[in-house]
Order: structure tokens, then C-alpha cells, then sequence
């Protein structure tokens, strides 16, 4: 063995693998609904992208990225998140001039260098969806009930949703002077990072994860309490249209998230142990801060594969398992191998699920296989079989035995 998987990621196979496409069938399926269009983006962008429009002070920036020079002595970076990926592909693609808003949502690689634990991997997996173009609070509650629907599919019951406010840059000014008031009494006892933030972004000292910093932070000030008008009228239609909705919510003034594009509405699905499953908000000012001649409202949430499965496992929810096959086709013989092969292929043609023996096993060791990987019905062909043009088609659940003309094999699996 010349070596093992990097620390952090994951070889996805076997029931794995089907839970996850299982999750992300479940995920297209409700953006159907939404008339939500599929967007792929590069799994890395230039650095600077994620610089301006993540924000230089967030851990993800500071701490976690996986960036380095191409040969062309360019600084890239592989994508942390999705967001701002999704937002220059609208940018340069000039999405804008379609009838809006523009709802895009994306399955994507993300890779954050950060020390692996349940949920959260170096290399890890994101459902997403971007709404640009609407500034009303509607578009937020479009993807709150989205996510609603699609963790209610998934079977998951211990998930509640949290919304705070964080404002916009006119109250975030006021805000931040509180805040470095009160952080300021606290320097000494702030890690290092914090300190450093104080003076670039207070408000990331509220998302340190540090335990002596957490404590300090519990009695800051908080944005709820310093927003404007338009910020405060945004967060109190928001939270009367969840209400008309009846659709349950806890204001939770300590979700800031970590990354510097969001303004006005945070939220977080939450579990009764603070764990959080997805997270997103609105970020007015990103679309701006790519491109300066633009200035678009947009809103967005991420929700992490791994962090499903993790939520999954956690309830004991159990994902229904793959169609097995249908017809294994037994061989009997060097002179059936061709035509048997070929009554496989014409089954595989029509869709039928089909399964043969590649390995030269006794029919013994077939009708073993056979059972193994489950499939529903067996047939062995022989020169026997070959020269009536017939052979029994065997239930595996019942024992029941069917005679059928190899030229009828096709029409007898598709009822």
C-alpha cells in the first residue's frame, strides 16, 4: 500500500455512497418544487475571491483555506464555501439580465483545513441554494421553509430553526463602537486572534469558538439591540411572516455566523443539544463587493452532507435501501456465455437491472452470488435453454418457478 487517504477526507462507496445520493435525489427533488436551476462552479477560484468576499478576518480566510500559487504564479485557492463561487459565476455570467430573482442551487466539493470531528471534514460536501436579486424578507422565508420541507423529508425531528438579526453597515457602525467598548475592558483575558480582530472586525470576536473568549463574549453587546429602522422593520415582517406561516423560530442573538458577507437575517437549524445542522442568511453586500457596479440583494443557506448523515445516524433514521437487482442470469457452459450476454444486455437496454457471472463460478456458486447481492429472480442459461428458446425464471422470494421464451425476457420484466 504506497499510502492512505489524507486525513479529513472520505472514499464514499458501498451503503454510503447510497445514502448520499439518496440525500441529494431528496434535495433536487424539492428544488424542482421551488423552480430552483442547477449551477456547477470551479472547485477553485482565485484567491482574492474569497479574500473580498468571504472577509480577511474570518477563520475560514485566516485559518482554514487550502490556497497556494499555480504555475503561472497565480494565487487560487480550492472553494471553502459555495457561496461566493455562485455569486461571480452570476456576476460574469451576467445572470442579471434574465428575469429575476435568479434561484440557483448546487451539490459542491468544499475543503477547509480545520481539525476533523463528527459532521465536519477536511474535504467535505455541500447542498446549497443562492436567491439573488430579491431584498424582501419573503425570500428568506422561501428557503427557510425550503429547508423546513427537506430536513421534515429526511426524517430528522430534532431541528429547530434560529434567527437573529446582525444588521447592515449603517447600524453595524454603531454596533461595533458598543462592542469594542465592551471587549476592551476584556482585552487582556481575549486570545491573540481576537485581539487582532478587535481592531479590523469586532463582530468575529463573537464567533470565536476559543472557551475563555466564549465566556467573555456571553455579556457583550448584542446587534439585535442597535439596529436601524429599515434592519429592525426587515427582522420584525420576517419574523410575523414565520408566525403566519406557523413556522417555530427562537431569536438567538449569538449567531453572528463566520463569514463576513452576511447582513440583516442569520439563522441556523439547530439540535436540542446545540449542534448545528445547516446555517445561511442574507448577504446584500457581496454581489457589490465582487463587482462594484453592482449592488443585488441575495440570500442563501449551506447545509453540509456529511452534517446530514451525522444528524441521521445521531436519530437512528434509517434510509430506505437500494432497488437490488432484478434478474441474475446464471451461465451454464462456454457455448451460452455469447447469447447469454446477450439477453443481458437487451435487459440493461430496457433498464431492467441485470446482474450475470463474470468469474467462471458452478452454478452452485451463482445461485450463492445470487442470493448475496439479492437479487429478485435467478435463471440459468444452457446449451438446454439456448436450444428451446426457453428456461425457468426462478422468485428467489417464493421459489416459484416461470417458464419464458428468451425472446419474451424483456416484456416479462417490464410489467
Amino acid at each position: 500500500m504506497i499510502t492512505q487517504r489524507p486525513k479529513g477526507t472520505q472514499d464514499w462507496y458501498g451503503a454510503d455512497i447510497n445514502k448520499r445520493t439518496w440525500i441529494e435525489a431528496k434535495a433536487r427533488a424539492i428544488c424542482a418544487a421551488y423552480h430552483i436551476k442547477e449551477i456547477i462552479t470551479p472547485a477553485f477560484e482565485h484567491t482574492v475571491l474569497f479574500q473580498r468576499g468571504v472577509g480577511e478576518t474570518t477563520d475560514v480566510v485566516q485559518k482554514e483555506m487550502y490556497t497556494f500559487m499555480d504555475k503561472g504564479n497565480r494565487s487560487v485557492t480550492l472553494k471553502p464555501e459555495g457561496t461566493a463561487g455562485a455569486i461571480r459565476a452570476y456576476l460574469e455570467n451576467s445572470m442579471y439580465a434574465d428575469p429575476q430573482p435568479t434561484k440557483l442551487f448546487y451539490f459542491t466539493q468544499a475543503f477547509r483545513y480545520e481539525k476533523p470531528e463528527s459532521g465536519r471534514m477536511r474535504q467535505h460536501h455541500q447542498f446549497g441554494v443562492e436567491f439573488v436579486g430579491a431584498g424582501s424578507p419573503l425570500a428568506e422565508v422561501e428557503l427557510i421553509t425550503l429547508l423546513t420541507g427537506f430536513i421534515r423529508e429526511l426524517g430528522l425531528k430534532d431541528a429547530k430553526l434560529h434567527i437573529n438579526s446582525i444588521g447592515c453597515k449603517n447600524c453595524r457602525r454603531t454596533y461595533n463602537d458598543a462592542l469594542l467598548a465592551y471587549l476592551k475592558q476584556h482585552e487582556d483575558c481575549l486570545c491573540e486572534t481576537c485581539r487582532e480582530r478587535m481592531g479590523k472586525n469586532p463582530l468575529r470576536v463573537i464567533d470565536c469558538k476559543v472557551p475563555e473568549c466564549k465566556k467573555i463574549v456571553k455579556d457583550a453587546p448584542r446587534t439585535i439591540e442597535y439596529l436601524d429602522d429599515e434592519c429592525r422593520e426587515h427582522f420584525e415582517e420576517l419574523k410575523h411572516l414565520l408566525d403566519e406561516l406557523s413556522i417555530p423560530y427562537e431569536i438567538d442573538t449569538g449567531i453572528v455566523r463566520g463569514l463576513d458577507y452576511y447582513t440583516k437575517t442569520v439563522f441556523e437549524f439547530v439540535n436540542s443539544e446545540g449542534f448545528t445542522l445547516c446555517g445561511g442568511g442574507r448577504y446584500d453586500g457581496l454581489v457589490h463587493e465582487i463587482d462594484e457596479k453592482q449592488d443585488i440583494p441575495s440570500v442563501g443557506f449551506g447545509i453540509g452532507i456529511e452534517r446530514i448523515l451525522y444528524f441521521l445516524e445521531k436519530e437512528g433514521v434509517s434510509l430506505p435501501e437500494p432497488e437490488p437487482v432484478t434478474l441474475y442470469v446464471g451461465i451454464l457452459g462456454n457455448e451460452a456465455k455469447a447469447q447469454a450476454f446477450r439477453l443481458v444486455t437487451a435487459l440493461r437496454t430496457a433498464g431492467i437491472a441485470t446482474e450475470t457471472d463474470y468469474l467462471g463460478r458452478s452454478v452452485k456458486a451463482q445461485m450463492k452470488y445470487a442470493n448475496k447481492i439479492g437479487a429478485k429472480y435467478t435463471v440459468i442459461l444452457g446449451g438446454d435453454e439456448l436450444a428451446a428458446n426457453a428456461a425457468s425464471v426462478k422468485n428467489m422470494e417464493t421459489g416459484e418457478q416461470t417458464g419464458v421464451a428468451l425472446d419474451k425476457f424483456v416484456e416479462f420484466f417490464a410489467k
